[in-house]
């Protein structure tokens, strides 16, 4: 277990637009397991490598209830189709900690990307899975939510 730190607003680094990955090997899915351990750390839902430093465009995310563990990864996502309807949730973030604020977002996305092994996924997000993962897809493009 390697519990990363956090880096937090106003380091310039969070409005880094992150590069892709090319393939997903090794390093990728030992920054991922290191990701995992920082997030659930830090008590959080959702993480994305440049909020520990790393322009990757990587996410790891986990909104299981009850202490069960439900982790996701994904690599290089991209959302292919946004619904109209919006939800509002209130969003916080590790990287601004103690602030919060409602949030607008499409209320469901399809979501393609590659999984912890590598493979070509689509995920069709709703509720709070399409929250977080917007959410944490921003931060790929260096956006914050408190923008």
């Amino acid at each position: 277990m390697t519990v990363k730190t956090i880096i937090t607003e106003p380091n310039k680094l969070l409005r880094q637009i992150s590069k892709p990955v090319e393939n997903v090997g090794k390093e990728e899915q030992q920054l991922m397991n290191d990701m995992l351990d920082t997030m659930y750390d830090a008590n959080g839902i959702g993480l994305a490598a440049i909020q520990i430093g790393i322009p990757k465009r990587i996410i790891v995310m986990d909104i299981a209830k009850d202490g069960k563990k439900e982790p996701r990864y994904f690599v290089n996502p991209v959302i292919v189709k946004k619904d109209q309807i919006k939800n509002t949730h209130e969003e916080g973030c590790l990287s601004v900690p103690d602030q919060f604020a409602e949030i607008d977002r499409p209320s469901k996305c399809d979501v393609e990307y590659l999984d912890y092994n590598g493979k070509k996924q689509i995920l069709r997000a709703e509720g709070l899975l399409a929250t977080c993962i917007q959410h944490e897809m921003d931060h790929l493009e260096g956006i914050l939510f408190i923008d």
